[in-house]
Order: C-alpha cells, then sequence, then structure tokens
C-alpha cells in the first residue's frame, strides 16, 4: 500500500506511519465487510426502514420489530390495547429480532396516531418494561414523569416541498449555537414554535448562516442540556412534535440557515425503563459488558463500537436525522470519549503513546470514519464538526488521506485560553505572544471552528464572558447614561475579544446564544439544589430590547463584525500574517485579507502618531472601530479619517494613526 498523504504531509506523524496505516486499513476492512453484505454504505445505514413501526401496503397493517437477542419473552403494550401485558406477543425470529404484526381490521388491538406503545419484556431480570429502541417520540407522563413510546403516524406528510437548501459551498460557516427549551425568555420550556417567532430573525438579523441545536434527541433529564440520550430517533417532545421541529427547520432554511444537530453517539443514558441499558434484560447489548460499559464519570453506558448491530443503529441514526429532518450537518459530542479507553482522562496529550497506544479505540474511530463518509454521501454539502480536545492527528483530515473524515474540528484551547486569563490576570499582564500563539496553532490543513464560549463556559460555577467582566455591575450600570469604568472595560474588551478570536482563530466561527449581546450570568438548569428553578435557564431577550440598557451596542457590534467577515471573506482568507507585536504599549497589528488590524489592549495607553508597518503602500481608511459611539464607544477617531503611508530607506511601508487604548481599529487600504 502506499504511503498514506496524512504521514507524507506531516512529519511528525512518520514514526507511527505503520499505526496510522493499521488504523486506515481496519476501517477499509470494516467497510468491505459492509459494502459486500449490503452492496453500499447507505444500504446499510438503514435499520430503521426496519425496525421499529412501519406499514405493510400489500397486508394492509403496520409490523414491529426490535433487536432484543436475549429476551425470553415480548409483548407489545399501550393504551391500543388497554396495557394488558401479555395481549399482544412478538415472534422471534433469526438474529435475535422480535417481530408483530397489527393489521388495519382488529377493531379490538388497533394502533392510531399517537397511541402510547411500551415494550414488555421477559429477560434474565425478570418482567421488565421498556421504550422500543426505534421509537420516533415519546410524551412524558405528568403523574409519576415517567416517558412512553408514542406511535406517531401523523394522517398527512409533512410538507417538503421547495426545501431544496445546500449549505453555500463558497460560504464560511458563521455558528449560532442554541437550545431551544432555554431559548425563551419566560421561566419555563419554549418550543420550536415560539423559537421560530422569537429568535429566529435575531439570528437572521444578525447575519448568522448556521443554527447549531442542542438536546433534539430524547432524554428524561432536562437538566442534562441533552447530553443523556434515550431515544435517539425521537426529537425531543419538551419543545412540541417531530412535525413542529420540521417548520423550524424549514424555515431555518427559507432564511438561508443551516440546521447543525449537536449529536450525541459518545454514550447513552443508563436509565433501563427510557433508554438503551439492560433492553433485553441484561447488561452488555448496546454497550460493553460490566465495567467497561460505563462512563467513569458521567454517570452514563457507552456505547460498543465493536458491534456491527449498535455501528449500524447509529450510522442508521444520523441517515434518519438528515433524511427525515433535513438536518445539514452535525456537531459530534464527546469524540475525545469516544476514541479512548481512558475517555480523555489524561494530564496531557501529545504524545506517540496518547495518540496511537492501547489506550486508543480503533472501533470508535472507525465508526467515525464511517459516519463522516455516510453524512457526505447523503448530502455532499452538509457539514461535520468534532467536539475533540485532545488533536488526535488526522480528526479533520479527508478520510483518503488516511483521517477520520470531519470537516472541522471545535478550537476548544481558545474559549479555555480566555477564561482562564480572565479569571486569572490582570489586564496589563497579558501576553501578546502568547495570545497570537493560542488564536493561530493549528495545522493549515485542518479545518477549525473558533469561539470565543459556548454553552460550556456559562454553565454551573462559570460565567458568560459579559458577566466575567462586569460581574454585578451589570445590574446596576448598564443604562446608557450611566458612568461605571467597569462597564466601559466590559464593554471594550468584549467587542476586542470578539473580533480578534473571529478573525485569527479558524475558518469557522461560533456563539452561543445570547451572549452576542453580552447576556449576563450563568447557566443553570432547574433542579433540587436550586429549588427546580428556570431562573437561569432562559435568555433575557428584554435586555436587548431596552432602548435605555447598553447591551444593544454589543448586538449592533456583532452584526457589523460578522457583515465585516463576510463582505472580505476572512474566514477562508487563510492565516493571517502578523506585523507588530509590541508589549509595552500592548498592541498587535496584523494584516487578514487584506485588511489591517489594530489591536490595542493596553488599559491606559493611547498614542497619536503610533506608526505601525503595512505591506502595502497606498491611502488607507478606517471601516471598523470598536471604539465608535454606536457600538457603545467613545468615537476618539473621526469615521472618515485617512492615512498614507511613507517608507523608510529600505522602502518598508508604515503608517502613522491614533492607537487608541482598549480598541481594535480596522483598516482599508483605498487606492
Amino acid at each position: 500500500m502506499n504511503t498514506l498523504p496524512i504521514i507524507i504531509n506531516d512529519p511528525w506523524l512518520r514514526p507511527v506511519a505503520d499505526k496510522i496505516t493499521k488504523r486506515y486499513n481496519h476501517y477499509l476492512s470494516v467497510r468491505e465487510d459492509i459494502i459486500r453484505e449490503h452492496g453500499s454504505l447507505l444500504n446499510y445505514a438503514d435499520s430503521h426502514q426496519y425496525f421499529g413501526f412501519h406499514y405493510d401496503n400489500i397486508r394492509k397493517g403496520h409490523f414491529f420489530r426490535d433487536w432484543l437477542p436475549r429476551a425470553e419473552q415480548v409483548f407489545l403494550v399501550g393504551d391500543f390495547n388497554g396495557w394488558e401485558p401479555c395481549r399482544n406477543p412478538l415472534e422471534k425470529l433469526d438474529n435475535g429480532v422480535w417481530e408483530i404484526f397489527l393489521p388495519d381490521d382488529d377493531w379490538k388491538d388497533k394502533l392510531t396516531h399517537k397511541s402510547r406503545v411500551k415494550l414488555y419484556i421477559k429477560g434474565n431480570n425478570g418482567w421488565t418494561e421498556h421504550i422500543p429502541a426505534y421509537i420516533q417520540f415519546t410524551i412524558q407522563n405528568e403523574q409519576d414523569k415517567s416517558f412512553s413510546g408514542v406511535f406517531w403516524n401523523p394522517p398527512t406528510l409533512f410538507d417538503w416541498q421547495n426545501d431544496n437548501y445546500r449549505i453555500p459551498s463558497n460560504e464560511s460557516l458563521l455558528i449560532y449555537e442554541c437550545h431551544i427549551g432555554m431559548a425563551q425568555e419566560k421561566q419555563g420550556v419554549g418550543t420550536y414554535p415560539e423559537f421560530i417567532e422569537n429568535v429566529l430573525p435575531y439570528i437572521k438579523d444578525l447575519g448568522y448562516n448556521a443554527l447549531q441545536v442542542m438536546a433534539l434527541a430524547e432524554h428524561p433529564y432536562y437538566g442534562s442540556f441533552g447530553y443523556q440520550v434515550s431515544n435517539f430517533f425521537a426529537p425531543s417532545s419538551r419543545f412540541g412534535s417531530p412535525e413542529e421541529l420540521k417548520l423550524l427547520i424549514k424555515t431555518a432554511h427559507q432564511n438561508n440557515i443551516a440546521i447543525i444537530m449537536d449529536i450525541v453517539h459518545s454514550h447513552f443514558v443508563s436509565n433501563s425503563n427510557e433508554g438503551l441499558n439492560m433492553l433485553d434484560g441484561e447488561d452488555g447489548l448496546y454497550s460493553p459488558w460490566g465495567e467497561k460499559g460505563n462512563h467513569p464519570h458521567w454517570k452514563s453506558k457507552l456505547f460498543d463500537y465493536s458491534k456491527p448491530e449498535v455501528r449500524r443503529f447509529l450510522l442508521s441514526n444520523v441517515r434518519y436525522w438528515m433524511e427525515e429532518f433535513h438536518i445539514d450537518g452535525f456537531r459530534f459530542d464527546g469524540v475525545t470519549s469516544m476514541i479512548y479507553k481512558h475517555h480523555g482522562y489524561v494530564d496531557d496529550f501529545g504524545t506517540y503513546e496518547n495518540y496511537f497506544g492501547e489506550d486508543v479505540d480503533i472501533d470508535a474511530l472507525t465508526y467515525l470514519t464511517l459516519a463522516n463518509e455516510l453524512v457526505h454521501e447523503i448530502n455532499p454539502q452538509s457539514g461535520t464538526i468534532a467536539e475533540e480536545v485532545s488533536g488526535m492527528p488526522g480528526m479533520a483530515l479527508p478520510i483518503a488521506d488516511g483521517g477520520i473524515g470531519f470537516d472541522y474540528r471545535m478550537a476548544m484551547a481558545i474559549p479555555d485560553y480566555w477564561i482562564k486569563i480572565l479569571k486569572t490576570q490582570k489586564d496589563e499582564d497579558w501576553n501578546l505572544s502568547e495570545m497570537w500563539n493560542i488564536m493561530t496553532e493549528r495545522l493549515w490543513n485542518v479545518k477549525t471552528v473558533t469561539y470565543c464560549e459556548s454553552h460550556d463556559q456559562a454553565l454551573v460555577g462559570d460565567k458568560t464572558i459579559a458577566f466575567r467582566l462586569m460581574d454585578k455591575a451589570m445590574y446596576s450600570q448598564m443604562e446608557k447614561g450611566s458612568q461605571s469604568m467597569v462597564v466601559d472595560r466590559g464593554i471594550a474588551l468584549h467587542k476586542m475579544i470578539r473580533l480578534f478570536t473571529i478573525t485569527l482563530g479558524g475558518q469557522a466561527y461560533l456563539n452561543f446564544m445570547g451572549n452576542e449581546f453580552g447576556h449576563p450570568e450563568w447557566i443553570d438548569f432547574p433542579r433540587q439544589d436550586n429549588e427546580w428553578s428556570y431562573q437561569h435557564a432562559r435568555r433575557q431577550w428584554s435586555l436587548l430590547k431596552n432602548e435605555n440598557l447598553r447591551y444593544s451596542f454589543l448586538y449592533e457590534f456583532d452584526k457589523f463584525m460578522l457583515q465585516l467577515v463576510k463582505d472580505f471573506h476572512l474566514l477562508s482568507s487563510g492565516f493571517a500574517y502578523q506585523l507588530l507585536v509590541d508589549d509595552k504599549n500592548k498592541t498587535i497589528v496584523y494584516e487578514s485579507g487584506e485588511l489591517v488590524f489594530v489591536f490595542n489592549w493596553h488599559v491606559k495607553n493611547s498614542i497619536s502618531d503610533y506608526v505601525i508597518p503595512v505591506r502595502k503602500a497606498g491611502k488607507y481608511g478606517i471601516i471598523l472601530n470598536t471604539d465608535h459611539a454606536d457600538f457603545g464607544g467613545f468615537s476618539r477617531i473621526k469615521d472618515n479619517a485617512e492615512f498614507f503611508t511613507f517608507q523608510d530607506k529600505n522602502s518598508n511601508s508604515f503608517m502613522k494613526i491614533y492607537n487608541i487604548n482598549r480598541a481594535a481599529l480596522v483598516f482599508q487600504r483605498k487606492d
């Protein structure tokens, strides 16, 4: 076999070429088995078309099937048969499959749309009730808060006509991360229709072109943020019906906004009644047997990616969301946990042993490679993002090159860095060279989603960047007429941090909802410790709408910044070119997309006739000033000011500017 491009292009990997080749060959071997038996990967990922409820036009009725290899007896129960436990038995077929046929003309036990259903199973642990693995909707019972499966069979199909949206190949992703339930201001759970009416217009107005939706798959515990999934084929009923979710997606597409699903294939909820755990009466069905099947830190169950049935279940889940709901891409959560047997809980990465040793789960890497291949086979213009913190080589490289096939990886070090220096360092101690390196330290051929903060940075025990900068002053000093050095600093740095990150950190950008206008406080879902309060599980849009407050300044800046990024194709223009690092005056200058960026992070030094180098001679004008009054600043520079270059004896070009502190200026060459 020829040497893989991943090894040719990265000399650091040559000592482990045999291990990378072994990883790639394992994927090829599994793929060849799939193609030989099923004809194509797409055919293989079709178990959702066989399991669960499916109508037979010839026999006129519904088949129901599930994979329960060690079950002794299985019955389908529900309100359609009065919940009688042993009235509708399933028959055991080959390969651990159980089946029942329910004819339309059975007046006694007839399924109807929204019938509640469960499986009544006798296994090694006795008689237990479970929700079917491939159920497409569930609902929570008001009395005991348990979940039941729902036979979802609406009388008319959702009208996807004219929904032909595809992510434009010439657009960089500007991602608005959201959670439907906490998107509303009310102290309660938001719905899909409310999101369409109240939140989607903001996203469109700001200029984001992708919506990354969290917590779509059903999960019993709301406070898990959707990361303890029970029913992988069922959209969460908390937010509305599957048809209402489809309407949200179609409406987003009509506004040229892609939908990226935050998909959780790294683990599943340990609840046995609602989820996959102990589904056939024993441990080790979808997970490894015993302790190996338990996540040691998340109190959840792990998938066994070596099992063909598990691999097919997950791949079918990917296909289902893309075809049934027109999902445009996926952000795979918890990839680090998936690909290492230690689940990422080690002191350090970056060594051959960590990346290619015994603790690497080659079956998980193979599954992810197949998933990426499938996603792009279904829709070549889709996008996949890996939430992966270790920096596993090849994660966001093409499969043919020996990579895992993701389009992007999350730049998880960047938000962690911002939080670290805001928490532990004074402004005057910030290291400009370190800031530059953190923003730009990535491989040239690996696309990255950069961000200042996501939902992670504001979870219980932490704060949004705005709240970390301004803290309690946000409660009393955000009025436009008030004077507060704390708020002035916070608003200035909030804008600078975002502009610095989006123009240096990657090829795509992400923001969590509300943070664009400086949402205060933190995120905390209702739980016993907070007396089941929704106070911090919502977004306070009234702060933005209040004309007397300064939040609108940050919103307008975010909108202007995104338009600048789009107009000058900054995310696709390659690495920025560093022009100057002045530690004394805390000023850093760089060029990106033929624009010149000047960041003065100094707490007080504003310098007249400050000399900066530029690569092209000519006349320059300011096209963005973070200090502009429209963005909550002081407009210390005239909008129409012009700046002319001059040359030294070596024909190097320079320009004199007014270098104002705690502000960023963006210059464009005019001739």
